[in-house]
């Protein structure tokens, strides 16, 4: 997994609510396992005519969003089944950051184990990202997550809370496996010593 890293980017501005993961990936694309491809399907039936033309007025097919890294989205983002499609598909298609007021548990906790950043605010200060995301490309706005801030076109700083541990797993690079490879020398370590104690093992 790449290490989260502060980066300058477009917010593609999205206030629909309850957009649940059929709607990120629907069931029809779900043939693979491997982590790749998605980006193409993602929000399929919002993006495509039946014919699989694109619908010109879904924002991420307008010209000024089409390389947006970051999602403004309406409450309660990523509800639905708990497919690990979504996020697969988000990060495939070159999203990084979600915002939104709230987001389904097994989502959010997937986005993290994807190399995504999911953040909570309040509405308020959703308000402010959604309205700077209309802006279209021109207004890029930054994310440091080090600092934990987002920072508008216009400079307004927001501050976000992310989980320690979480956030430790993101800068470094660390999704699961990643993790227990920390522990590689302990593993070998126990490994060795349980061997000797039980070589009928």
């Amino acid at each position: 997994m790449d290490k989260f890293e502060t980066f300058t980017g477009i917010a593609a501005p999205m206030p629909l609510v309850n957009i649940d993961t059929d709607m990120i990936i629907p069931k029809v694309f779900l043939k693979s396992i491997q982590r790749t491809g998605f980006g193409k399907n993602l929000f399929d039936e919002m993006r495509y005519n039946r014919d699989g033309t694109e619908i010109e007025d879904f924002v991420l097919n307008k010209p000024q969003y089409r390389q947006s890294q970051i999602l403004i989205a309406g409450d309660n983002f990523g509800c639905g089944s708990s497919r690990e499609h979504a996020p697969w598909a988000l990060e495939d298609f070159g999203i990084k950051v979600i915002v939104s007021t709230s987001f389904a548990d097994i989502f959010f906790n997937n986005c993290f184990k994807n190399g995504m950043l999911p953040v909570v605010l309040p509405q308020e200060q959703v308000d402010i990202l959604m309205k700077d995301a209309e802006k279209g490309e021109n207004a890029r706005m930054t994310v440091d997550l080090d600092a934990q801030e987002i920072t508008t076109s216009e400079g307004e700083v927001i501050k976000f809370e992310v989980d320690a541990f979480k956030k430790h797993c993101l800068m470094n690079g660390l999704d699961d496996i990643g993790l227990t490879l920390e522990k590689a020398d302990s593993i070998k370590t126990f490994e060795d010593q349980a061997a000797q104690a039980r070589p009928w093992v």
